[in-house]
């Protein structure tokens, strides 16, 4: 047997290169793009038609700068015509960025300013015939301003920047924190953090702006349906039973007016006022006591926490409209017991948020 060894070194001829490439097209009219694939990509240049893979430098290059003129030429589908625009020519009340995140300095009523990781949400209205924004203009706004001790009034400026830089009628920017603030036990007198979950907004519609501070309180709930029933095992029965009491969870939000100052603490103050048994951050045996016998003395339904909270916030003049959401986590039940209460027009709604109160849980 003869075995005929290819020539590997030997240069094909240009009549040998040229079967192979009709061997080549040939076998690609007739392969899956998945074939191609598999075998090289280039391959379906070859097809007629196709327009050749250009020679493409893969060196990143670090010495390349963007003069004014190259930018000029970038390509910004967000801004181009009407025509791009999928789906119905519909106004956007909405559009914009969420969870964007940087450190801002704010004022607090007891312990000067206080620098804290806050989480920005950025929104326009968008007309039906504008396909999109440069969402980026957004965060630059806000870097802007973002140097500046923060206040609703520079709240204002950023809004006011990029609605401008974005032709926008309607806006609004929201900023979530975690607010810090230190607390005293009960009886013992040691003191710990305790953490609030504060929002600000600023909405702008119809060229009217309105103030939203958003917070969460959370507190223990003794059902007093529950209480009395321990109570008649206890006289009638020598039973020794113990009510039921849950974590529970306040979201206050609260439209604020006039030109006085509503502080973080002022906010946390009136929940304290309305439903005195907040969870504890530092607890001895002696606090743990106190706080069974603050919550007898404060038995408290989710309907009575709805309506203490509303009682405290109708008589503070720096707050309009509100809304208060309520959620007792029950021990007793398998569901949540909750409530909602608004006033004024800034929170009515007919629909609900399927979700809403799954927001309520407090995980610590």
């Amino acid at each position: 047997m003869n075995i005929h060894t290819p020539e590997i070194d030997r240069k094909p001829s240009e009549q040998e290169a040229a079967e192979a490439l009709a061997l080549l097209r040939q076998w690609a009219s007739k392969a899956s793009d998945a074939e191609i694939d598999r075998l090289d990509p280039a391959v379906g240049g070859l097809l007629p038609g196709a327009v050749p893979y250009p020679d493409l430098s893969r060196t990143y290059p670090a010495g390349f700068e963007a003069d004014e003129a190259y930018k000029a030429s970038l390509p910004d589908l967000q801004n181009g015509p009407a025509s791009l625009i999928k789906g119905a020519r519909q106004q956007i009340q909405h559009v914009g960025i969420s969870n964007f995140r940087l450190p801002i300095r704010f004022h607090t009523r007891d312990n000067g300013d206080l620098t804290l990781e806050t989480s920005v949400t950025g929104t326009v209205s968008l007309e039906a015939e504008k396909k999109g924004i440069n969402m980026s203009r957004i965060m630059r706004s806000f870097y802007n301003h973002a140097e500046r001790t923060f206040s609703f009034g520079v709240i204002e400026a950023a809004l006011d920047d990029y609605k401008s830089d974005l032709e926008s009628l309607d806006a609004r920017i929201q900023m979530r924190l975690s607010f810090p603030m230190r607390v005293t036990s009960l009886r013992s007198g040691l003191q710990g953090y305790q953490y609030y979950d504060i929002a600000l907004e600023l909405i702008e519609q119809a060229g009217a702006r309105k103030k939203i501070m958003h917070l969460d309180y959370v507190y223990s709930s003794t059902c007093p349906c529950s209480l009395e029933l321990s109570e008649h095992a206890r006289r009638t029965r020598g039973q020794l039973a113990t009510p039921h009491s849950q974590r529970s969870v306040a979201r206050l939000s609260v439209e604020i007016v006039g030109a006085q100052c509503l502080w973080f603490e002022d906010l946390i103050d009136l929940c304290r006022a309305a439903v005195p048994t907040e969870t504890q951050v530092m607890v001895k045996r002696e606090d743990e006591q106190a706080f069974a016998e603050l919550n007898a003395a404060n038995p408290i339904f989710v309907e009575d926490a709805a309506r203490s909270f509303c009682g405290e916030l109708l008589k503070d003049k720096r707050i309009g409209d509100f809304r208060v959401v309520a959620s007792h986590q029950e021990s007793l039940h398998s569901h949540d017991a909750v409530s909602i209460l608004t006033h004024g027009e800034t929170f009515a709604a007919q629909s609900l948020d399927p979700r809403l109160f799954n927001t309520l849980y407090h995980a610590g």
